[in-house]
């Protein structure tokens, strides 16, 4: 046998031998079921995990960005005229999240921790000064007494209405956008404060907000099940709340937005657990996207988790008391604000009814600009900004689950180089010697 005889059979044997171990393990799929096994085991919340670091001290910045609604008419609302506003903002601020005083418990299956916010101005990612700009708006502190004093008796209410008024306090204020935000000593307040020493006389959005935590969490660490990793156990020693008026509503569902378990799928629900909303909400696939050069999912919430009893039964357990609901788009959440009249929504009432957005002027709702979304990376859950490690881990992930098509693809190429081979070989052994002619 010759040495070009010899190497045909050998790429021969190679490449039969490539190809169908390489096919074997694509439809084995044993190196990706290797890849899953694995990181169900790494993303845990215990000591030696690679992302238990990452969990305590979320490395990546995140920034809060406010935005406010300066009502330009007041004293046509007031005439009964229709209110008019404009958006001004945003107004940046670096958040920091630590997580603080981490515990585990049950032998390493849940793990306790407090999760302090604080926040830091960026001027260079901000429209203004929060100092100095004004803000005219509703009078929160103001419409919360008038509403409380509905449950008292008509005269009352009458002489309370009086004294409120000869105070010089109305249904709107002017205060800078930092005052409003993280907090001012509003004069109703200090004066029912003097009667009643339990009511904060200072008021603000964000006010005792600053370096303070939501609660109480304790989450399962995924150490028993991947699909529990970042779960919330218990929230302020509550595995479900008492204020909504059905045990659906009152369900604490979900992580707390920071985490999710790894390899998560388009098909399925993202619970979050809201502590400003006092209640769970679901996100639902909408679309493969590309963030810094790395693939992720988009979740949003849909339209159902905010929408009205009427399209949406099971948000019935979210009206109280029972039966007392609002429309589609906006969610009342007095019970859990000591009974203030506060009612959120998405901004500028995106997804709401058009009677919510036709009552204002000046409200210009779209999913571009008012969507609320994460982006998630399916593989290991993070919803973070991509990192150097992050990069590094997905490129070793995509070439160790790919193993199998490499070993495909050089089958295929030894398999050309058989074919260039054998081709070869025939030609020369057909082709004719010098002189064999044969002469007429």
């Amino acid at each position: 046998m010759t040495r070009r005889s010899c190497a045909i059979y050998a790429t021969g044997i190679v490449c039969a031998h490539l190809l169908i171990v390489g096919i074997a393990l694509v439809v084995a799929q044993v190196f990706q079921t290797m890849i899953d096994s694995r990181l169900k085991k790494e993303i845990t919340l215990t000591e030696k995990s690679q992302v238990f670091e990452a969990w305590k001290n979320p490395p990546p910045p995140v920034y809060m960005e406010y935005y406010f609604f300066n009502v330009t008419n007041p004293e046509e609302f007031l005439a009964g005229g229709k209110a008019s506003v404009k958006q001004i903002g945003p107004y940046t601020y670096r958040e920091y999240r630590p997580r603080e005083n981490v515990t585990f418990l049950d032998n390493g299956t849940k793990i306790y921790a407090l999760n302090p916010k604080s926040f830091v101005f960026v001027p260079e990612k901000s429209a203004g000064n929060p100092e100095v700009d004004m803000l005219t708006t509703v009078n929160i502190p103001f419409v919360a007494v008038m509403n409380e004093l509905n449950s008292y008796a008509f005269l009352l209410r009458t002489v309370v209405s009086m004294f409120v008024k000869s105070w010089g306090v109305n249904i709107f204020l002017k205060r800078t956008v930092h005052e409003f935000l993280w907090g001012f000593k509003d004069p109703l307040l200090s004066k029912i404060h003097a009667l009643k020493p339990d009511v904060d006389e200072y008021f603000g959005l964000m006010w005792k907000k600053n370096g303070t935590h939501e609660g109480e969490f304790v989450f399962y660490t995924g150490e028993e099940n991947y699909l529990d990793y970042g779960k919330i156990y218990t929230w302020n020693n509550m595995s479900e709340m008492s204020w909504w008026s059905s045990n659906q509503s009152n369900m604490i569902n979900g992580t707390d937005g920071a985490v999710f378990h790894p390899l998560i799928s388009r098909n399925e629900l993202l619970y979050i657990f809201a502590a400003d909303l006092c209640r769970s909400i679901h996100l639902a696939y909408v679309e493969d996207v590309d963030v810094k050069g790395i693939q992720a999912y988009r979740f949003a919430p849909p339209e159902d988790v905010l929408m009205s009893p009427k399209d949406n039964p099971t948000n019935e357990g979210f009206c109280v008391p029972a039966g007392d609901c609002l429309g589609t788009g906006v969610l009342k959440v007095s019970v859990c604000r000591e009974g203030a009249p506060i009612v959120v929504s998405f901004p500028h009432f995106y997804q709401a009814d058009p009677k919510y957005i036709n009552a204002i002027d000046g409200l210009n709702p779209n999913k571009e600009e008012h969507e609320t979304y994460l982006d998630v990376q399916p593989v290991h859950s993070s919803i973070s900004s991509p990192t150097s490690q992050m990069r590094t881990m997905l490129l070793i992930l995509t070439l160790v689950s790919n193993f199998p098509l490499l070993i495909v693809a050089m089958g295929v190429i030894l398999l050309l180089v058989l074919v260039v081979l054998f081709c070869r070989n025939r030609q020369k052994k057909v082709r004719p010697c010098p002189g064999s002619g044969l002469s007429p």
